[in-house]
């Protein structure tokens, strides 16, 4: 009986156990773009599905020669969609918000881009480039949801400086596309904790 009980506990703990460890994995990653190299280090505890969605795409090489097609300096450069024609990739289905996870959206963060459903966010993210506390969670609403942030910066933060510094324009119904592409080339994994 007691053989039978520990069998159990240790059934029920090693899950959890197992769970507790991957949420407090730390990953980075590096984006090579035609302007330099972004190290980014991201929140799985913070935003686990945010995360995981994320990589899913990094682990598939779904950003190789993809643009950063949205750039508006002292705010944010954005990117992950669109190739060099303009031309949208095909997503996988959206991921849940995960907004409400007391992290900022302060100079040097990457958040989930999405339109205004708060849980239409696929593939496509942003750095900012200052600090847009407006784009924090403010309330359970479609209004008060705000961006998720997933990770940081570490390295490469004068990257996202020369981006956001481009000159800009408009082409075949996008606003703020940099006249000169800045082309994803691509992102992997460079370390899990």
């Amino acid at each position: 009986m007691k053989k039978k009980s520990l069998l159990i506990i240790a059934l029920l703990i090693i899950p959890y156990t197992i769970l507790t460890a991957k949420t407090k994995d730390t990953v980075s990653v590096m984006m090579e773009t035609t302007l330099g190299n972004i190290v980014l280090e991201l929140y799985p505890n913070k935003a686990p599905k945010t995360v995981a969605n994320f990589l899913k795409y990094v682990e598939e090489g779904y950003y190789n020669d993809l643009i950063f097609h949205r750039v508006i300096n002292s705010f944010m450069v954005q990117g992950g969609g669109f190739n060099k024609n303009l031309e949208q990739k095909k997503t996988y289905p959206p991921v849940v918000i995960e907004s409400d996870n007391g992290v900022s959206n302060l100079r040097g963060t990457i958040a989930m881009a999405r339109t205004s459903d708060p849980n239409s966010a696929t593939s496509q993210f942003f750095i900012n480039h200052q600090d847009n506390l407006f784009l924090d969670f403010k309330a359970k609403t479609t209004a008060g949801y705000g961006y998720t942030v997933f990770g940081k910066v570490v390295k490469g933060m004068d990257v996202v400086d020369k981006i956001a510094l481009l000159e800009t324009g408009s082409r075949r119904g996008f606003n703020d596309i940099p006249d000169a592409p800045v082309v994803i080339k691509s992102v992997n994994i460079i370390k899990k904790k």
